[in-house]
């Protein structure tokens, strides 16, 4: 199994919900019809009084050649369209990880 995650930090808690209803309604299906096993999207509590949401939505593949067959054949149209609906000039902050699955129940 392999593990992606993207991490989206916002200014605007309304631009946050708005991306995490998007995604729960579109995106989530759209990655796994491009070839994830599944997806979840978690909000983190907010800590030490920062008025920041931050968001991941986790993926997992099969396999790193699945996830790598995704990246080539669909990650940029759908990160393209996602950059349609939230530009980075709305306050979003974007980072990306990927690894190997090391134990799962």
């Amino acid at each position: 199994m392999f593990s992606y995650t993207v991490r989206c930090t916002f200014d605007d808690p309304a631009v946050a919900e708005r991306w995490v209803q998007w995604l729960g309604e579109e995106h989530l299906r759209d990655v796994c019809d491009a070839g994830a096993v599944d997806a979840e999207i978690v909000q983190f509590d907010a800590g030490g009084g920062s008025s920041k949401v931050i968001c991941e939505a986790r993926y997992h593949f099969a396999d790193r050649a699945a996830f790598e067959k995704y990246e080539r054949d669909h990650a940029p149209r759908l990160r393209e369209e996602g950059l349609q609906k939230f530009p980075l000039e709305r306050g979003l902050h974007y980072e990306r990880f990927t690894g190997d699955v090391r134990g799962r129940v």
